[in-house]
């Protein structure tokens, strides 16, 4: 008899292997490994989380002519066109006078810092310390001391730099910054912190606000005063004074000057050297800005140990010699006193010119002025913006007091600057108006502000923001949704596991056809029989 049998091929039998229990795990288990190899690979590539690159530090110390004011700030490490979004987080007050009152003595510079740089150090995180770079700069009372002794000035720096050596910060130097530097830094502050260069959008992201103007900046020092606004006349006779500054994307032309010698305290001892030279022998003096009731004496050469007051000397100085300035309270002969430090004569008959010849545009739109003119106005009871009536009520209020009667007057009594104030009142009025040329209607458009939100308004924080300009921005971070190391072993973990099941389910197939070709065999035996 002869049997048919019907001869299945290697895909019918694989059909039938697969069909088995094993075969159909290991089916699964490849489909389960390729699709969460894909998901995982495609989640990964498509929806990384951008992370901000964290906050870079920078430190700032004012070397001003009075005192040292060491300023901390911070920015993200992604700029905003080239430019950091930097804000203020701490501010201290270095005890004693300013650097240049250490040219005598340099080594002893450093000291008065310590304090402030201890708690400095507990401002900045301490893995950022080596990153985070300190800046000095120096003002006007450091430029008169390089003009007097370059050596002493040379030497107060290199102290300061072998000391900040030692500290775990990137010391970047310590410099004397040029008086139309410190004026368009304090510009740039006075501007950054009123938002006209940047604001926040609808949707949190920095803009460049429309339609706002920019604010003139007035600065008062110890021993020079700065000027600065964006100039209306661009063809001044003296280009010196016009400067470009580029900040987030946009270039403004400044008008500014630093008047050397007219900041509060150099031009105090101007005024009491004009009051010595009337009356040169004599030992008593009458001063109409101090109030009734005080006196104070001093060694001439306090009125004339500055470059300020060198000319004024008398012809037989002695530096040891002593004068006393009594008070007489007289706010009429004071201003009359006061308008002998500036020379308006030099700007007869010159349009666009302040005073001492120097060329100046007229004033426009808002300013703020911030440092001596602040604590000024304040003494007066005064701040914000006010009319020049206000201003002057109030000056001859404060200037007919009995000295007595100004503890009761100021909520922070100092004898140094207590005494002065009705010098510094008079002394502002003629800055201003005889010699800006603000007039009633244009004086209330001054704001005289110490601070706006959280930081000062002074150069320094202008100084910053320049400088972030040559520090390195860095790009953001991308958190991806699974850690590398985690993706890799999943990845792997994975692959192998699709790969063996590949691998067995080849074997089974492999098997499948071996043992079919050997029933063949045995069924062609068979029917041959």
């Amino acid at each position: 008899m002869l049997r048919v049998m019907t001869r299945q091929p290697c895909e019918r039998a694989g059909l039938r292997v697969l069909s088995r229990t094993p075969a159909v795990i290991t089916l699964a288990v490849l489909l389960v490994s390729i699709v969460v190899l894909v998901a995982i690979t495609l989640v990964q590539i498509r929806h990384p989380e951008i992370l901000p690159p964290g906050l870079k530090y920078g430190i700032v110390l004012d070397a001003g002519s009075s005192r040292t004011t060491v300023y901390v700030y911070q920015w993200p490490a992604e700029k905003e066109n080239n430019t950091g979004v930097v804000s203020q987080t701490f501010k201290c007050s270095v005890k004693g006078s300013g650097i240049s009152s250490y040219g005598n003595n340099p080594q002893e510079a450093p000291k008065a810092f310590e304090d402030c740089m201890l708690k400095v150090q507990g401002q900045v995180p301490a893995h950022l310390h080596g990153s985070t770079r300190v800046y000095l700069g120096a003002t006007a009372g450091m430029r008169l001391l390089r003009l007097q002794n370059e050596t002493a000035a040379d030497e107060v720096l290199g102290s300061i730099q072998s000391y900040f050596e030692s500290q775990p910060f990137d010391f970047r130097g310590a410099q004397i910054i040029s008086g139309q530097e410190e004026g368009v830094y304090g510009w740039i502050t006075a501007n950054y912190i009123m938002g006209n260069f940047l604001e926040k959008s609808l949707w949190h992201a920095w803009v460049h606000p429309h339609g706002v103007e920019t604010t003139g900046a007035l600065d008062l020092g110890g021993a020079s005063t700065q000027i600065s606004f964006v100039a209306g006349d661009k063809g001044a006779p003296n280009s010196s004074d016009l400067v470009e500054v580029s900040l987030y994307g946009y270039t403004y032309t400044l008008y500014t000057h630093s008047f050397q010698c007219y900041g509060r305290n150099e031009a105090e001892k101007r005024f009491l050297a004009t009051l010595l030279q009337s009356l040169p022998t004599e030992t008593r003096l009458a001063n109409p800005c101090y109030p009734r009731g005080y006196s104070s004496t001093f060694a001439l050469g306090q009125v004339f140990d500055s470059l300020c007051t060198e000319k004024l000397r008398p012809a037989r100085f002695n530096p040891k010699d002593a004068v006393t300035f009594e008070g007489t309270g007289d706010p009429s002969l004071c201003r009359e006193k006061v308008a002998s430090i500036f020379d308006f004569k030099a700007c007869q008959g010159q349009e666009g010119c302040s005073f001492d010849g120097i060329y100046q545009p007229k004033v426009e739109g808002p300013f703020v002025a911030f440092a001596g003119f602040y604590y000024t106005a304040s003494a007066l009871n005064l701040s914000g913006s006010f009319s020049l009536d206000s201003f002057n009520s109030s000056t001859w209020d404060f200037c007919s007091q009995n000295w007595s009667e100004l503890p009761l007057l100021l909520p922070k009594f100092d004898e140094v600057y207590a005494r002065s104030y009705c010098f510094s009142a008079h002394y502002i009025y003629h800055l201003l108006v005889n010699g800006y040329k603000f007039t009633e209607e244009t004086w209330p458009q001054i704001h005289f502000e110490k601070e706006v939100g959280n930081s000062s308004i002074a150069w320094s924080l202008g100084y910053m923001l320049s400088l972030t300009n040559q520090i390195p921005a860095e790009s953001p971070g991308i958190r991806l949704p699974v850690q590398p190391t985690a993706f890799v072993g999943v990845v792997v973990f994975f692959a192998a596991t699709a790969l063996l099941c590949v691998a067995f389910l080849l074997y089974l197939c492999s098997a499948s056809r071996t043992k079919t070709r050997s029933e063949h065999t045995l069924d062609h035996g068979v029917d041959s029989d």
